[in-house]
């Protein structure tokens, strides 16, 4: 038993020092953070013909543009009576969806048809980049439904798909929204062009980053066990 006792008791002294020091490089190394989530209640309050067009909680929008979309709403507003807010947060509530929370924000911030009438919400996840739109009734004579889906699926996603420009893509929709809601016409969904895919040889970033975690986890547990195995070994010479 003592024998045993002097066997173990490195492994387990060099585990418990090990493995906090495995967590926290898989942590760095992934990327993980704990991230705050955001309710409808955690939102601030917007009431019709309140000046708040773009509510950028999760940070994407950069301020010239904020301005330049908020310019283009703020005209929309004066000169037709339709306003559109364009939101972002960077994660919903658990058992949340991007449309249920437009829809109770929507809800929140409009709660009688005579405030929604006028009024357009979209709004996006920028952990999930899932993307939701509310309307009101009057603006539904000009913004059918399946052209309000159209925004969501086609002109807001497009500027994604070749990485994180929230910029444009609420450039694109902002300009949409506001032709159509002045009447003027549809300009449709971003042009995607087609170009030829070509399968590279080389492993991604990401890729090359977890076989890399992967390496180090392997190679600190092998030294747990081999170091203290070592040890007792030359011990007992």
């Amino acid at each position: 038993m003592k024998l045993l006792n002097q066997f173990f008791n490195p492994i387990n002294y060099l585990l418990r020092s090990v493995l906090p020091l495995i967590v926290m490089l898989l942590s760095l190394t992934l990327g993980i953070a704990p991230v705050n989530a955001t309710g409808v209640y955690q939102m601030p309050q917007v009431s019709a013909s309140d000046r708040n067009w773009v509510i950028d909680q999760a940070e994407v929008i950069s301020r010239i543009n904020e301005g330049k979309i908020g310019s283009a709403l703020e005209d929309l507003a004066n000169e037709t009576g339709n306003e559109v807010r364009l939101v972002t947060v960077r994660r919903l509530d658990y058992g949340e969806t991007i449309d249920s929370f437009t829809q109770k924000l929507f809800t929140k911030w409009f709660p009688t048809p005579e405030a929604q009438a006028n009024q357009t919400l979209l709004a996006i996840d920028t952990l999930t980049n899932n993307t939701a739109i509310r309307t009101g009734d009057k603006v539904k004579t000009l913004l059918s439904d399946d052209t309000a889906q159209s925004v969501v699926t086609e002109t807001v996603p497009a500027p994604l798909r070749e990485g994180e420009k929230y910029n444009q893509a609420f450039l694109d929709a902002s300009d949409r929204l506001v032709a159509i809601l002045s009447g003027k016409e549809d300009p449709g969904p971003p042009q995607i062009a087609q170009s030829v895919s070509v399968e590279g040889t080389f492993k991604a970033k990401d890729e090359t980053d977890t076989n890399n975690a992967t390496i180090w986890v392997i190679g600190l547990l092998l030294a747990a066990t081999v170091i203290p195995m070592a040890t007792y070994y030359l011990y007992v010479r």
